[in-house]
């Protein structure tokens, strides 16, 4: 069989640090924000030439943190409990034989700097530093079908923990608010999701987790369906 080799052609540049927390599809998180670096050679602005036009782009980037050795025929979606196998060509899991993914996120703004482009986008979904295979702009006409079957995933999924700040973790956010306008909208929603694994999200008993998110470690507590910020802390990189 024939092998292709691929070169990125951009890179993320995202609020999520690590995978986990990361939503399991674009755009059930609308106030995460990221740029998309172009490279070089494209990092010109011939190759963006048009794309104002468009207010959606599919990225087809690589899972770069998918170790490549673990290929699978079959999964278990988290959106059936983790509990029932699928075949993986019927799920969007990321342990894929190419472990390649495609996203669809709002164009915000295209910058030009300093021989620079870069794409200003939101609703990621993708961890920060993902590889860039490839850009396309979406098409309603023949990309948005309504009537289409989808399955176990019919329907967008609800949001399952209630978010609540501490009275510690409220001052923090108030003390970044110039600088991370979004933060609080964003750690709220990444958590309302419930990013936990499908088989500690049926543990009734309190919980206690840590997510990444810019450069901030987030400490949060799960009883139940009710999630509290607990603290936030600024990490260095």
């Amino acid at each position: 069989m024939m092998t292709y080799q691929f070169e990125p052609i951009a890179v993320i540049r995202s609020p999520y640090r690590e995978k986990f927390a990361v939503p399991r599809q674009a755009n059930l998180v609308k106030a995460a924000q990221g740029e998309l670096h172009l490279l070089a050679p494209y990092n010109d602005p011939l190759s963006v030439k048009g794309l104002e036009q468009f207010s959606h782009l599919w990225l087809l980037f690589h899972f770069h943190h998918i170790d490549p050795s673990k290929k699978r025929l079959t999964v278990r979606p988290p959106r059936l409990g983790g509990n029932k196998s699928l075949g993986v060509f019927a799920t969007r899991s990321p342990f894929r034989p190419n472990n390649i993914g495609l996203s669809v996120v709002e164009l915000l703004d295209i910058v030009i700097k300093k021989n620079q482009v870069i794409l200003t986008v939101s609703g990621l979904d993708l961890v920060d530093g993902t590889p860039i295979i490839d850009i396309k702009p979406y098409l309603p006409y023949c990309d948005s079908l309504p009537d289409a079957k989808a399955g176990y995933a019919q329907m967008i999924p609800e949001q399952k923990l209630k978010v609540s700040f501490s009275t510690e973790a409220s001052l923090f956010l108030q003390s970044q608010q110039q600088d991370y306008p979004q933060l609080t909208e964003l750690i709220e929603q990444v958590i309302s999701q419930d990013p936990r694994p499908a088989y500690k999200q049926k543990n009734s008993h309190e919980q206690t987790y840590a997510i990444s998110l810019y450069d901030f470690n987030i400490k949060w507590k799960v009883a139940g369906c009710l999630a509290s910020i607990e603290e936030i802390q600024i990490v260095s990189r």
